[in-house]
This record gives structure tokens, C-alpha cells and sequence, in this order.
């Protein structure tokens, strides 16, 4: 029974976030498309999905969604930055925008 209950908050949030997902993209497509890392074709899909179809894609026993933080000391740096105090949401959104993304290649000067 304790794995019924974990399959259906998880189906629950995979709903909710989907439905989130849409709500932001609808509200202003750029900004959402940044801040849950999408690119247009995928913000395309998911912006057009019925909620039926919603339903079903929800109806995994895989989170859909994601922490963007593939490396613990980023996250670290996000909870226990002593400077940080007043600038919290502008330093995660800094955080956030680099996390899963390669580091750009530097170039040199010939």
C-alpha cells in the first residue's frame, strides 16, 4: 500500500507540474521556456497537449520534472551562502540558469 500512495503523489505532482509548465508557458513563453530549460520545439509539445493528454503523460511512475542541480556543491552554495543574505532568489536564479549546461569553451587570441 506504501508504494500506491508514493505512485500516486508522484502521478500527482508529474499533473500539477505539466499543468505549471503549460500556465507559465501561455503567461510569457520566453521567460518559462528559460526558466525550465526548454527549448521551442518542446515548449510547442507540451504548450499544445489537451489535458487528457496531460493525464496520461502524468500517469508514470517517473517524476517528470527535475532539480537542475547536478552538482551538490552548487546547491550547497545556494543554502549556506552567509553573503547571500537579501539576494537569495537572484543568486538561485543565477545558479540555476548555468545548471546542465556545458561551460563555454574559452577561446584564444592568435
Amino acid at each position: 500500500m506504501h508504494s500506491n500512495s508514493l505512485l500516486d503523489d508522484i502521478q500527482d505532482l508529474n499533473l500539477s507540474y505539466l499543468l505549471l509548465v503549460q500556465r507559465l508557458l501561455n503567461e510569457d513563453r520566453e521567460s518559462a521556456m528559460f526558466r525550465l530549460d526548454l527549448n521551442a520545439d518542446l515548449a510547442d509539445t507540451i504548450g499544445q497537449l489537451s489535458i487528457k493528454q496531460l493525464t496520461q503523460l502524468s500517469r508514470t511512475n517517473q517524476l517528470l520534472c527535475h532539480l537542475r542541480f547536478t552538482d551538490a556543491d552548487k546547491l550547497n552554495l545556494l543554502v549556506h551562502n552567509p553573503r547571500a543574505q537579501g539576494l537569495e532568489q537572484t543568486h538561485a536564479a543565477l545558479l540555476m540558469a548555468g545548471a546542465g549546461r556545458a561551460p563555454s569553451s574559452v577561446q584564444q587570441r592568435s
